[in-house]
């Protein structure tokens, strides 16, 4: 189910804000009515979830109880038996691992065991490998990838590390634990959410109507962020990907690097902020996944504005665990290294992902040895931006390339001055107003005004002037789905 579609916005949604405000005026025991609202929101995530296919639900079912009797049987032996501990920690997290490990990456492996049986030659038997394909003689059918696997996955492994690492207490109550990894704002694609950081609000959160218009405000950004900009740019993209790639000449090869850069952006930035939002209506606060990324000035500085919550989940619980930069440069580098290959291989199973975060890595390295330093004392910082905001946007290019060889014919087009096709057939006004507003959303307008808002946005006049705003940006929003636009989204697939 999309926040982003009818049945969400007009019949889920409403329903479950209801219930809970009744809940809210029925039960008077604080204790009582939190446990209650609890079971109403668990119950609620979990149809939800299985709103996308029954069958995905058992998976997230089998996380629950396995991460909780992990958790429970750390928690109940003593520190002095530390290798039990450490045993039952490693057999939890391998579970978790082979887990999603079967789902992300079977059908990648099937078909690399398939052409392994082949008598082609060594040219075609790698050309075969890195186009993902198989011949079918094994005879598997394909995996079907549930959704949001790697995010509530990696939120529950969260919880049974930091039990074992005595950084969070066990949860008792498997309901309270099962709302915890399902709770439905934030289970399709994050933010991912440390255990430690919401278990005290799930048993004596506050719910205030200052939180909740709150929340309504940042649920209706969020909405315009995806249906609005993010939208308009997938339909670019996607129709130039239908072109023959290899004539579509360099203006249209910037039109599409751009485009999807801003559609990913504000897509998946967008289904944070609602996220955020409905935490908010519900009393939950997530922490921030996006800080106006495009506006970093180094690509060190662009990882700890982008997708934050996965950054802080690998340095947590990777980086430092493997010494983080206490151990010599080499050793930090390597670390370095290990972090983004695998933020690769979390996005999925396809080499562009791997060489999408082993860039990643070898830029952090460089930056790490000297670049950085040069960046920082460089006066003219409109270079470092153009350097940063470059990297990223052609790197998510070979992101959303089908396989590396079709990254490698987009990249070459940027040197082909003569495209079979013309780019005035998609610069149409909208699309034009929404690369302007893109734009300046992206951290420019924050930048130049964000001090100032700050100071009067409590002013009534300001109050009904945001109010104003969110119901147009709401209104435009809902025409656009009732409409029945192109309403994809990225992160379903991760």
């Amino acid at each position: 189910m999309l926040f982003s579609s009818m049945i969400f916005l007009w019949v889920f949604l409403p329903i479950v804000i209801i219930v809970n405000y009744l809940l809210n005026l029925i039960l008077s025991d604080q204790e009582q009515r939190i446990k209650i609202k609890n079971i109403f929101l668990l119950i609620a995530s979990l149809f939800f979830y299985a709103w996308g296919g029954i069958y995905f639900l058992s998976i997230m079912i089998f996380s629950i109880v396995v991460n909780f009797i992990g958790g429970y049987i750390i928690s109940k032996l003593s520190k002095r038996k530390k290798f039990l501990r450490g045993l039952t920690l490693f057999i939890i997290v391998l579970l978790n691992i082979l887990n999603l490990g079967y789902f992300k990456y079977f059908n990648m492996i099937v078909a690399i065991i398939e052409q392994a049986m082949t008598k082609s030659d060594l040219g075609t038997f790698w050309t075969n490998i890195l186009y993902m394909r198989g011949t079918g003689e094994l005879g598997f059918e394909k995996v079907i990838l549930p959704i949001g696997i790697s995010f509530f996955t990696f939120q529950a492994m969260s919880y049974v590390i930091d039990v074992y690492r005595n950084d969070a207490k066990s949860q008792k109550n498997i309901l309270n634990f099962g709302l915890y990894v399902s709770l439905f704002p934030q289970l399709i694609a994050g933010p991912i959410v440390r255990y430690s950081d919401v278990a005290l609000q799930i048993n004596e959160r506050v719910e205030t109507l200052d939180k909740f218009t709150k929340g309504i405000k940042r649920f209706c950004y969020g909405l315009g962020k995806k249906v609005l900009l993010a939208n308009t740019f997938a339909l670019v993209v996607d129709r130039i990907w239908q072109l023959e790639l290899d004539k579509i000449g360099f203006a249209i090869v910037l039109l599409v690097t751009i485009s999807y850069a801003f559609q990913i952006y504000y897509d998946f930035s967008g289904y944070s902020d609602m996220a955020i939002g409905l935490g908010l209506m519900f009393g939950f606060e997530f922490k921030e996944n996006f800080n106006y990324p495009y506006m970093s000035l180094s690509i060190t500085e662009f990882w700890r504005r982008w997708h934050i919550s996965l950054s802080s989940w690998f340095k947590e619980y990777v980086y430092i665990p493997l010494g983080g930069n206490r151990h010599g440069l080499f050793r930090t580098c390597l670390n370095l290294m290990i972090v983004f290959l695998l933020t690769g291989i979390w996005h999925g199973a396809n080499f562009t992902f791997i060489i999408w975060g082993i860039a990643y890595g070898i830029i952090q390295i460089i930056e790490k040895l000297f670049l950085l330093k040069l960046l920082i004392n460089n006066k003219l910082k409109f270079l470092n931006w153009i350097y940063t905001f470059v990297i990223a946007i052609l790197l998510f290019l070979v992101f959303r390339s089908n396989n590396i060889f079709e990254a490698g014919v987009l990249i070459s087009q940027f040197a082909n001055f003569h495209s079979k096709y013309s780019i005035m057939t998609y610069l149409s006004m909208k699309f034009i107003v929404t690369l302007v507003f893109a734009i300046l959303s992206m951290g420019i307008l924050q930048y130049i005004f964000g001090n100032i808002y700050k100071k009067i946005n409590n002013v009534f006049i300001i109050r009904v002037i945001d109010a104003v705003l969110q119901l147009t940006i709401l209104i435009l929003s809902i025409l656009s789905i009732v409409d029945g636009t192109y309403n994809p989204f990225i992160y379903f697939q991760f």
